[in-house]
């Protein structure tokens, strides 16, 4: 409301100024301003039309990007303008005027909560309770899919439940169970709006009755009501952890879904499906971005890796953290609890995403390990070795792609509408963000590369100096890239061929969720709290 305030006061004072010029409208200019004046106080603007907004996961259509947002560039990291515990969660904070909303789950209770963007204070929580949480990968949490909202309404997604709808004051308007998809690490998919439609992507490993085919699906709503508009089956697609998103281009819009070894193009209308581009790996979670005139989709091979070309160095160090008597091979005594074949390297054992699955019987367990020693051991004589381990070694499956796509196909446009693909620094989690000309990527171990949209050459590709794991997609405004690592180490870079940190930040907790902006704050959600910066 401040612009309206500063509308009626601009008003009254040109109103002084032209009775003072009375009989002199040579003064053009103060004419104008006070005929615009005039029409402001006739037809008030509220704050929530002029204020930009972060209301959907990687805020506007999912690009990552606020266009007339200046957060700080230089964060002290442990004197945040405020700090707000909130219930245990994934979902990223969205932003409407002075309210921002997330999910979390708190005492088997799945809750949609709403701060105050100014203080951090609580505005009002809402709760479903008494029902059966689905079971998620420990690195995945019930509320994991990121809520969207407009001028009126929020809308929250649970996958052990279904879809709940609020107005800004709380107040519960409709609601739609849905049965959970069947995936291998839980939902982690959120819903999308677009005109008067919330779009809800639900890719499943489950059968459609009697078939082998999957029961996936695409579902459209009207937003003011829940009423369903349109299903569009998805039967060659199982389960997926992306998130859809609108591809306006000069031949149309496109309603994008992004799935299991494929990524598709919806006409928004009537759900059917236009255009299909197969080549993926099996477990897609990065939204698809556009930007240039471009579809840009990535995928990392499945079990995370990102590059063709396999560096086993890597993968070998990470072995050696069963090394135990240090002599540089791992012996059939040194087999731990947590010993594993690596697949994620830059993080430690234990963690649930470092290697190959184990069962948690032990028997089971041990018996899991000795079958991987004894296939490592070629020699068969209790040890591993360096040798032994890299020859042929294999880690993950498929092929890491990044796709660029041209609009207007129809059918299969595997061939016939993609621009150019790249096969390295292709990240397992974080969504690539587009700014002028170039797309960035970090991924796991800390590695941001740096690619030209026209043609998919590599700018560069550096360390950022922050290792671990990368799970929140990079977000972008004023000329730099935000950048936060799950350690809790946010860096900030400056957008452009050169690769330049402008500063870095220990916000001093593991942070998973993508972070949130509005005109001059940044926002994160770390494990426990929302911090704002501003």
């Amino acid at each position: 409301m401040k612009l309206v305030a500063f509308g009626f006061f601009a008003a009254i004072a040109t109103r002084k100024n032209h009775w003072r010029l009375a009989g002199n409208l040579s003064n053009y200019s103060s004419f104008l301003i006070w005929i615009q004046a005039l029409a402001l106080i006739a037809n008030p603007i509220r704050a929530e039309e002029i204020e930009p907004t972060w209301s959907q996961f990687r805020g506007p259509n999912g690009s990552g990007y606020g266009e007339r947002f200046i957060p700080p560039l230089k964060i002290n990291g442990h004197q945040p303008t405020w700090k707000m515990v909130v219930p245990a969660g994934k979902s990223s904070p969205v932003i409407w005027g002075n309210r921002i909303f997330l999910t979390g789950v708190e005492k088997n209770r799945l809750v949609t909560l709403c701060l105050d963007t100014q203080s951090g204070q609580p505005v009002w929580k809402s709760e479903i309770s008494d029902i059966k949480l689905e079971s998620v990968h420990p690195a995945n949490s019930v509320a994991a899919s990121t809520p969207c909202a407009d001028k009126e309404r929020v809308y929250s997604y649970f996958g052990s439940w279904g879809l709940v709808c609020h107005d800004h004051s709380g107040k519960e308007l409709w609601k739609m169970p849905i049965p959970t998809p069947r995936t291998m690490y839980g939902v982690a998919t959120s819903p999308i709006l677009h005109e008067d439609r919330l779009f809800l992507l639900l890719d499943d490993d489950g059968d459609l009755p009697g078939s082998k085919l999957s029961r996936s699906k695409l579902i459209a709503l009207d937003k003011a009501t829940g009423k369903s508009l349109w299903e569009t089956g998805r039967p060659y697609n199982r389960g997926a952890w992306s998130t859809p998103m609108i591809w306006k281009h000069a031949k149309g819009t496109d309603l994008v879904a992004l799935g299991d070894g494929r990524v598709c193009g919806y006409d928004p209308i009537n759900g059917e499906e236009r255009w299909h581009m197969v080549g993926f790996a099996r477990e897609p979670i990065a939204v698809p971005i556009e930007g240039d005139g471009k579809l840009f989709v990535s995928v990392s091979m499945q079990g995370g890796r990102g590059d063709s070309q396999l560096d086993p160095e890597p993968f070998w160090k990470a072995l050696l953290e069963f090394d135990t008597n240090l002599d540089g091979q791992i012996g059939r005594e040194e087999i731990s609890t947590h010993f594993t074949i690596p697949l994620r390297p830059e993080l430690r054992p234990g963690h649930p995403g470092f290697g190959i699955p184990l069962p948690s019987e032990a028997h089971q367990r041990k018996e899991r390990q000795d079958g991987m020693f004894s296939r490592m051991d070629r020699d068969k004589n209790g040890f591993i070795t360096k040798q032994e381990y890299t020859t042929d070694m294999a880690v993950g499956r498929g092929r890491p792609t990044l796709a660029a796509i041209l609009p207007g196909g129809a059918g299969n446009i595997s061939e016939s509408h993609v621009s150019w693909k790249l096969h390295s620094g292709i990240p397992e989690i974080p969504s690539p963000i587009h700014r002028e000309g170039r797309l960035y990527m970090v991924r796991d171990g800390g590695i941001l590369t740096c690619v030209k949209t026209s043609t998919g050459e590599v700018v560069y590709r550096e360390r950022l100096g922050s290792p671990g794991q990368y799970t929140a997609s990079p977000v972008s405004a004023g000329g730099h890239l935000f950048l936060v690592s799950m350690q809790g180490i946010l860096t900030v870079v400056k957008c452009g061929d050169r690769f330049e940190i402008t500063s870095k930040a220990e916000l001093g907790s593991p942070i998973e969720a993508t972070p949130a902006m509005d005109r001059n704050s940044l926002y994160v959600r770390t494990k426990d709290t929302v911090l704002a910066f501003r």
